[in-house]
């Protein structure tokens, strides 16, 4: 049975040198950070914006490193996000992802800029989701590829045995919808924090958190109190705060500068034109 265990990921930035080059060191290190504080879940290579910023040399390279790393532990549930602008590397992340005793799920997203049909998005995910014999949740994320997926088109996928649900950056208002058209149980990723409380008053039981990269603890607790419906106005105040300075400007250089400043771990820049003065 495809399934992930834990209600509440974090979706962990890449490192980068200052030329922009990959620093898998620093970013295995974040994530052993976050496995220190408690956290049992990560994605890589998935939400952060920047996952199309790398190129499939650098993806196999984080994934090579991943599976290298005897340091990580067996309870540590991680995740790999899977997309290209190229349906071909895609299917090769995908064959290799597969492989790795290391990785329990698969985010997958659409192309970006290219603007598939319904149609061309619906066989993109069927061949991938193919060769992958784990879980896997979509993810539809128009904002920034300009591609959304229709209800129908989703309704067609969520059929798939190893589909378990979709982290939905769209209009948080189809949540209801896409819970109905489904023919199983199905998971609804929160993407981030924001109207965080809105979004699980509509349906969605999950998070892919952001701001969990520098308030892990805090940021968990606020979102199981919100999901089990024991949210204190007072006590959440703090975090709220805290998740607004996050999302006040660029999200990933906030983050990244935050790391850096709380654990020592060199987190690096942002790829430029983002983090540009």
């Amino acid at each position: 049975m495809h399934d992930l265990v834990n209600d509440y990921h974090i979706a962990v930035p890449t490192a980068f040198y200052n030329n922009e080059d990959l620093n898998t060191e620093a970013t295995l290190q974040h994530v052993m950070h976050l496995y220190t504080q408690g956290v049992k879940s990560v994605l890589l290579c998935g939400s952060t914006g920047e996952q199309h910023s790398l190129s499939l040399a650098e993806k196999l390279q984080l994934l090579e490193s991943l599976d290298a790393a005897s340091f990580l532990p067996d309870d540590l549930e991680i995740l790999f996000g899977v997309a290209s602008i190229r349906q071909k590397e895609a299917l090769e992340l995908a064959e290799k992802v597969n492989a790795s005793p290391k990785i329990t799920g698969v985010l997958l997203g659409f192309p970006p800029y290219i603007l598939p049909s319904q149609k061309e998005a619906r066989l993109y995910v069927e061949v991938i989701a193919k060769i992958i014999e784990k879980a896997i949740i979509l993810y539809n994320n128009p904002r920034r590829t300009g591609f959304n997926l229709e209800l129908d088109t989703f309704a067609e996928l969520i059929k798939l045995p190893n589909i378990i649900g979709i982290k939905d950056a769209g209009d948080s208002v189809r949540i209801p919808e896409m819970i109905s058209v489904a023919d199983k149980k199905i998971y609804i990723y929160a993407g981030g924090e924001i109207d965080l409380d809105k979004k699980l008053a509509l349906g969605a039981n999950r998070l892919s958190s952001m701001a969990g990269n520098v308030y892990p603890k805090e940021v968990e607790a606020y979102f199981l109190d919100l999901l089990h419906g024991k949210s204190d106005d007072t006590k959440n105040a703090g975090i709220e705060e805290k998740i607004r300075s996050v999302f006040a400007e660029n999200p990933i250089i906030y983050i990244k500068n935050e790391i850096t400043k709380q654990t020592q771990i060199e987190m690096g820049v942002a790829r430029s034109p983002l983090g540009n003065l």
